[in-house]
């Protein structure tokens, strides 16, 4: 078969990547929110996607890339087959049904099914590439042949494919299709991990296709993608605020919005957003993806019960539910438990009763698994080490080692690894703090929470579950340095805009330093945050008082 080349112009960036890891070729992560329920069609958006096939299988193509562009893919590649069945001369859409086995922001690519496809097309590249009928056809083909090559890493093969998409872009900068397909291989260069200055590179390019096409869900949906963090979200807010009406009938696109609400803190938002998204579900099913994100909204709204109805949820759902759904419904489980007991500090609440299944997790070979589970363990040693249950407590802690030490020399978990090891720290620093070691544990929070300021921003509520920085803070006012805690606490702020516990954290330095026009101002934005928090939240009645 042909081999893959690469332009001499792309060798450097062939060359920063191919040393990245190896991703996975065919898995799906819970923290990636793949809807795997087919949306109805009739909203999806508006692109205008010209081919040569007939008019009723170009009707399914362009059905195949909408959905496509939210990432609705099984849902696609079904749009797909319907529209060879109807043309099985038309090349774009075995094309696209290929394409729908590449997920760049996921870094999930399935090449098995993906060259399946093209084998139905043609025997070889050249056969297929040969089956053209426009010029611009065959420069499709020859991307998706070029993402898929049987040579490279697939980190070399994403760069490949990212500078074909250059090419047509720069060809024909006038082409939206191209455009918001070269931005979205841009997103998917680094293999699953945020980097900056590409992200920045593709909403550089989306944003003016977002200008002048509003309406493109693609467009809207890789500007999220592009800025949904802390920094830069604020650039993704008109984005996200018309993604969910450019397609209300996909329920991802509904659920990205709140990409950009949870960076900037709009829980209100975050929660309605979710709430959305989870009605596009079958009835009976509890998605993990979405119910992740509205349960961690509930918790900064200081919604404590429902938060709790939905981890129950999650729970049955976990235990008794397709076996298909079993990973993905424990990997938010542990995330949503970790948090909860986190956030609330009820030690023998609803989530100090869960515990996850670990056998449904691949930690050796799978990055996400590794750093989800270590998240639910790290909830459920919190919660063993503040009732008192020394021994779970450093039976947690000890697997959690041991897992990332079974991964030492795997250079795709990094990432995880790095994850995994800013919880244990954490965890080691609560066991001192409770032993009134407090020096100790102060130093190990920071050392966590430095280290942790060099992992990746996650996509979506901390990874690590009890952010270090706060560790640190409580522990100082704790200790009565306030002033100490502040600084503490506003680090904390800057990575979880409106996290509800540094800012409450944050007030009471304030107070605690006199400064109470401050604290006022705080202690009132929590009650703006609290508006329908539980009657009984015990923090409501101090932001109560002190923000008057």
């Amino acid at each position: 078969m042909t081999r893959m080349t690469i332009a001499p112009a792309v060798a450097a960036l062939v060359l920063a990547t191919a040393g990245l890891a190896r991703a996975q070729q065919a898995v799906t992560h819970e923290n990636h929110g793949a809807h795997d329920e087919a949306p109805p069609t009739p909203r999806l958006g508006e692109i205008d996607f010209p081919t040569s096939a007939s008019p009723s299988a170009h009707a399914a193509f362009v059905r195949g890339v909408l959905l496509m562009h939210n990432f609705h893919y099984p849902a696609a590649a079904e749009a797909f087959r319907q529209a060879q069945k109807l043309d099985p001369t038309d090349v774009m859409s075995f094309w696209g049904e290929a394409m729908t086995y590449t997920h760049p922001v996921w870094n999930e690519q399935d090449t098995a099914a993906a060259d399946a496809v093209l084998r139905r097309l043609g025997p070889t590249r050249d056969a297929r590439l040969g089956k053209a009928r426009t010029v611009s056809e065959r420069r499709w083909l020859d991307a998706v042949e070029i993402l898929y090559a049987p040579t490279g890493t697939k980190a070399q093969r994403d760069t490949a494919y990212a500078a074909a998409m250059m090419s047509m872009h720069q060809t024909d900068p006038q082409n939206v299709e191209a455009t918001t397909f070269y931005a979205l291989a841009l997103l998917g260069l680094n293999q699953g991990q945020r980097d900056v200055a590409t992200y920045q590179k593709a909403y550089t390019i989306l944003a003016p296709v977002f200008a002048s096409h509003p309406h493109h869900p693609g467009a809207a949906h890789y500007l999220i993608h592009a800025t949904d963090d802390p920094d830069h979200a604020a650039m993704g807010l008109d984005a996200a605020n018309a993604y969910s009406d450019i397609a209300p009938s996909a329920g991802h696109a509904i659920h990205m919005t709140s990409h950009i609400f949870l960076a900037l803190g709009k829980w209100d938002d975050v929660v309605a957003a979710n709430r959305r998204a989870q009605a596009t579900v079958t009835p009976g099913i509890v998605s993990p993806h979405v119910v992740h994100w509205l349960h961690y909204g509930l918790l900064q709204q200081g919604r404590y019960r429902e938060a709790d109805h939905w981890l129950d949820s999650m729970a049955t759902q976990a235990r008794t539910g397709p076996t298909s759904r079993r990973m993905l419904s424990w990997d938010a489980v542990g995330l949503m438990a970790g948090a909860n007991l986190a956030d609330t500090r009820r030690w023998s609440g609803v989530a100090a009763t869960m515990r996850i299944d670990s056998s449904a997790f691949d930690a050796v070979t799978n990055a996400e698994a590794l750093t989800d589970l270590a998240a639910g363990e790290f909830g459920f040693a919190l919660g063993a080490l503040f009732r008192g249950e020394t021994v779970s407590f450093n039976s947690a802690l000890a697997g959690m080692t041991a897992r990332r030490a079974r991964v030492a020399n795997n250079p795709d978990m990094a990432t995880a690894r790095g994850m995994s090891e800013v919880m244990e720290k954490t965890l080691r620093g609560y066991a001192l703090q409770k032993d009134g070691d407090t020096g100790r544990a102060l130093a190990l929070f920071r050392e966590a929470a430095i280290q942790e300021s060099q992992l990746p921003m996650p996509f979506g509520p901390p990874s690590t579950i009890k952010p270090p920085r706060e560790a640190a803070g409580a522990l100082l006012l704790n200790l009565g340095r306030p002033a100490d805690a502040r600084a503490e606490f506003l680090l904390a702020l800057a990575r979880t805009p409106r996290r509800t516990a540094p800012m409450l954290g944050l007030a009471r330095a304030e107070y605690a330093l006199g400064n109470f026009a401050e604290s006022r101002r705080l202690y009132g934005e929590l009650m703006t945050i609290w508006h329908t928090a539980d009657p009984d939240l015990p923090e409501l009645a101090e932001a109560r008082s002190r923000s008057k």
